[in-house]
């Protein structure tokens, strides 16, 4: 089983280019474990694995199963606020991404880290649990939504990641968006994740200056690396 991982940085990059970019590997993928399957053992292939790092402008995204209504905006008001917006093949409902928050897009064969989607949600969660514990913050999981939360059942609760993905033949694509020193006045005009009674927060937020944002990065990509047991290449 192949458990490196390509590192790929776009650094900043429209959403709907990644998004195509993700679709391409992700084909790329799922077409070379099919021709696995018919292949004799000695010919057989390893299947690649990728991880996207990238930082969008200002959109927001909506999940397969969420609702329009979520999004406060309309068109022309997207417009004033130099966003736009998508609906996509993803799980969860709507986002936000914009500057300052780490995009992580895994498109990882699932079958070579010998996990189910289930455990693949907790690792993701678990990765960026363990870069916050980095700086004294305790992230944790809300048994009603995905995603690394601050103070998990209390008025207060916040969630500082979100997480959304898909995964076709055990392949994946999509993935987290992690809130490093990202305006949280775009979260006003929608219903994050769906909620209308919980917070959003970001790391600069929570430890009161703006952060070293490629320190952040280079942290997350150690964890995910240690979470997953996989070696970034």
């Amino acid at each position: 089983m192949n458990r490196k991982v390509q590192y790929l940085d776009f650094g900043v990059a429209e959403y709907k280019h990644t998004w195509d970019r993700q679709e391409e590997l992700m084909g790329a993928t799922i077409q070379m474990k099919l021709d696995n399957k018919n292949a004799e053992p000695s010919s057989r292939k390893e299947t690649p694995n990728y991880l996207i790092f990238v930082e969008h402008p200002h959109v927001y995204t909506l999940g397969k199963s969420g609702d329009e209504h979520n999004l406060l905006l309309n068109y022309i008001q997207l417009q004033a606020n130099d966003a736009t917006f998508f609906r996509t093949n993803r799980g969860g409902d709507i986002t936000y991404h914009g500057p300052g928050q780490i995009v992580g897009y895994p498109i990882i064969d699932l079958e070579n880290f010998d996990m189910g989607l289930r455990q693949y949600i907790y690792n993701l969660e678990e990765t960026i649990i363990k870069t916050i514990a980095e700086f004294g913050l305790e992230g944790s999981r809300d048994e009603s939504a995905t995603g690394v939360w601050l103070d998990v059942g209390k008025p207060t609760a916040r969630k500082i990641c979100a997480i959304g993905v898909k995964s076709s033949r055990h392949v994946t694509m999509h993935g987290f968006a992690f809130n490093v020193n990202t305006n949280l006045d775009y979260f006003q005009h929608i219903n994050p994740c769906g909620f209308v009674d919980k917070g959003v927060t970001s790391l600069q937020k929570e430890l009161g200056k703006e952060q070293d944002f490629e320190a952040i990065k280079a942290l997350t990509r150690q964890k995910f690396a240690e979470v997953f047991g996989a070696e970034l290449v």
